[in-house]
């Protein structure tokens, strides 16, 4: 009996940190792996640099002798920048060399930096060859999608939301913890910890049930540091990187969530806080215009303005009800928008036009 080609997706391993990871495991808890033949192979994993390359290494070996057995009929490939591109560049060049369709899968929130900052010509030229001959590009914004447009002369580009599981039933607000304020990313300044630390501070006299909890990795000490030098050390928790029912419960007590980054794709944090009935604090970048209208589903201020920061977050602490509307709202855009049966029937539908078949 003839083998059914597989799709291969192609993207940082599962259990590791990241938004790529996340979005991952809901096309795999949402059925996406069952309805379609789907082959994952991971190209990075937490761990030393041996343990990466390996990993690296590893998937594009698998790959090959996949391609070599005439066993692939579709690459789905995530990047972000950097080097998650560097090394999904190889399965793109094997994908063009066999005429195997291959999507590229846009999650950086800083590819234009990486693109037009830090790549000199030869690597511009090599990016614009990538995206150019890739049969179909997926962009998680419109302004992702226009800016791809204006680097790129490839016309098959679609905006694909993230897609996000809704919780059921809907969470009990009178359950929540009043004052608590929820933060998942990678700790540092390009997601607007500092600018978070610097608007508890201009908080804490006035709100004296705020408490902050930051979830994620990157400048943990760094961040500790400055929240113990600006007097709010006791109001700041340090979870870590969570996940599981550590993360469930955190989401399930907050009352508000806030990510004011200086640059994202389209942040799945933003958008399991809104399927929990979360009012979001945050900036106008990437695709979070697309998931929060400024005053409906949340605020939006500009990245690195402290003092607005700080106002529409006192402004949900002192309005109780306010916060709660706009969680209810929240939650009812991700079940239009970002629910996964509103989202994965549209991918479905590209993996088959491209040639791809039910499993």
């Amino acid at each position: 009996m003839k083998e059914t080609k597989q799709i291969v997706m192609v993207g940082t391993d599962p259990q590791t940190m990241g938004g790529v990871a996340a979005v991952v495991n809901v096309y795999r808890e949402a059925g996406l792996f069952q309805q379609y033949p789907v082959r994952y192979l991971s190209t990075h994993r937490d761990g030393g640099g041996w343990t990466k390359l390996r990993a690296a290494a590893g998937a594009l070996l698998s790959f090959a002798g996949l391609l070599l057995r005439g066993r692939v009929s579709l690459l789905h490939c995530h990047t972000a920048s950097r080097n998650s591109f560097w090394r999904k560049t190889p399965f793109f060049l094997l994908a063009f060399l066999f005429r195997v369709p291959a999507i590229l899968h846009l999650h950086g929130g800083e590819f234009h930096l990486f693109y037009e900052k830090e790549s000199g010509p030869l690597k511009r030229r090599l990016i614009r060859f990538i995206y150019d001959h890739a049969a179909h590009i997926i962009v998680l914004s419109e302004r992702w999608r226009q800016w791809v447009s204006g680097m790129s002369r490839n016309p098959n580009i679609s905006v694909i939301y993230n897609p996000v599981l809704l919780p059921q039933p809907a969470p009990d607000w009178s359950q929540r913890v009043p004052g608590q304020t929820l933060f998942f990313g990678r700790l540092g300044k390009g997601k607007g910890v500092y600018d978070l630390l610097a608007a508890a501070r201009e908080l804490k006299d006035g709100h004296p049930g705020l408490q902050l909890a930051l979830g994620g990795d990157g400048e943990v000490e760094q961040a500790r540091a400055a929240a113990a030098e600006l007097g709010i050390g006791e109001q700041t928790a340090f979870l870590g990187w969570v996940r599981g029912e550590q993360k469930l419960s955190a989401l399930r007590q907050a009352t508000i969530y806030t990510l004011p980054s200086y640059n994202e794709g389209m942040p799945m944090s933003i958008l399991e806080a809104m399927a929990w009935g979360l009012p979001v604090l945050a900036t106008p970048v990437g695709g979070i215009p697309d998931a929060i209208s400024d005053g409906v589903e949340g605020f939006l201020v500009a990245p690195g303005d402290v003092g607005a920061l700080a106002q529409r977050w006192a402004q949900l602490l002192d309005d109780p009800q306010l916060a709660q509307r706009m969680g209810e709202a929240a939650r009812r855009k991700v079940a239009a928008v970002f629910a996964t049966d509103a989202v994965l029937p549209r991918l479905g539908q590209l993996y088959q036009s491209l040639g791809a078949r039910d499993a």
